[in-house]
């Protein structure tokens, strides 16, 4: 079985820390190495080093090679530029493939944060025995805890095979709060962990089946890959295969897990101060009659008083204050301040 790690995404919900020339996953969010160094350093404990391949978009080759130090250059496989995971999958299996290679792959983001790696590895090797079977994807469902409106769901049957496997019948999409209520009322509902485990010929077969355009592109002997990719749709794994595919398995787990979306994730994962305020950063931050806050500022002094649950990052980049309530807003908001910016520039 071979990890490949998923580090080209842009994490905009985490502005202005994460930003298009350095995003989150290569930010010390969760401890002092980044998530892509925790999440590469967990599974090379596990397998040999051969087995753990990073893919990124060439932009951030320079930032993987200096964080990853370890990592050759024939495991790094590189996007010509950023189409989501629909594309990068593709690519990936066809490359393993073009090598004859059809080995088990764990594709997985660089991004999420488990303190329980022996329980993940131990499902991800009942996964893999699954996955050896002609065009079968097996997904990882999460036992959901909350109501989280920032998570894709799973629903499957209520029948266990002997493995233990449940077979997956739909994909939701992020609820609204009282859609989420409910689905979490569901026994045969898991959150989506986005961690997949299958074949690149089971990749292919769905690709060619239900994304024709983007696997011919790719696999055309007559255009350079650089040139294919930049004509493929910008489209995730999860509409361009899941929601179609016809034999999914879902393993359902209950390790601690988290994606770490957004800046409220943190609560979960790091100790708050006794008003229940989190602070981070390199600067110097002075609370007053303030509770519930998350704090992150680069070596600025900082003074907040008279407020709660507001979440404040001050950097280089630019300066975020925002309700808890409204963080999910984050990623429309800065698209609307990006597009505005490039209006007044024209």
């Amino acid at each position: 079985m071979k990890i490949v790690i998923l580090a080209g995404g842009s994490g905009t919900r985490f502005w202005p820390r994460s930003v298009k020339e350095r995003p989150k996953q290569f930010l010390s969010l969760t401890s002092h190495e980044t998530m892509l160094q925790q999440t590469y350093r967990r599974y090379v404990r596990w397998l040999p080093e051969a087995e753990v391949y990073v893919v990124t978009a060439e932009r951030y080759r320079s930032l993987t090679r200096e964080q990853l130090p370890e990592l050759p250059e024939e495991r790094l496989i590189l996007e010509p530029e950023q189409r989501d995971t629909g594309p990068c999958i593709a690519m990936t299996a066809y490359r393993f493939l073009a090598e004859g290679d059809d080995e088990v792959l764990v594709t997985m983001p660089s991004d999420h944060y488990t303190d329980e790696p022996e329980e993940l590895i131990r499902a991800l090797r009942k996964a893999e025995s699954a996955a050896a079977r002609k065009h079968t994807i097996v997904t990882l469902g999460v036992v959901p805890t909350r109501p989280e409106t920032g998570y894709g769901y799973i629903r499957t049957s209520d029948i266990q095979s002997e493995e233990g496997l449940l077979e997956a019948s739909s994909f939701i999409e992020k609820p609204n709060l009282g859609a989420a209520e409910e689905l979490i009322q569901d026994p045969n509902v898991y959150w989506n962990s986005g961690i997949f485990v299958w074949k690149p010929s089971t990749i292919a077969h769905y690709m060619s089946l239900h994304q024709p355009f983007m696997w011919s592109m790719l696999t055309a002997s007559d255009r350079s890959e650089a040139s294919a990719y930049s004509l493929l749709p910008k489209i995730s794994i999860d509409y361009a295969i899941l929601e179609k595919a016809d034999s999914i398995v879902t393993i359902p787990v209950k390790f601690k897990w988290d994606d770490v979306g957004i800046w409220t994730s943190l609560e979960r994962i790091q100790k708050a101060d006794s008003e229940g305020n989190i602070v981070n950063g390199q600067g110097e931050v002075h609370l007053e009659q303030t509770k519930d806050c998350i704090v992150y500022t680069d070596h600025q002094k900082t003074m907040i008083l008279g407020v709660s649950d507001l979440i404040v990052v001050s950097t280089e980049n630019g300066l975020l204050v925002c309700h808890k309530s409204e963080e999910q807003r984050i990623k429309t908001a800065l698209q609307a301040l990006n597009d505005k910016k490039e209006d007044t520039s024209e």
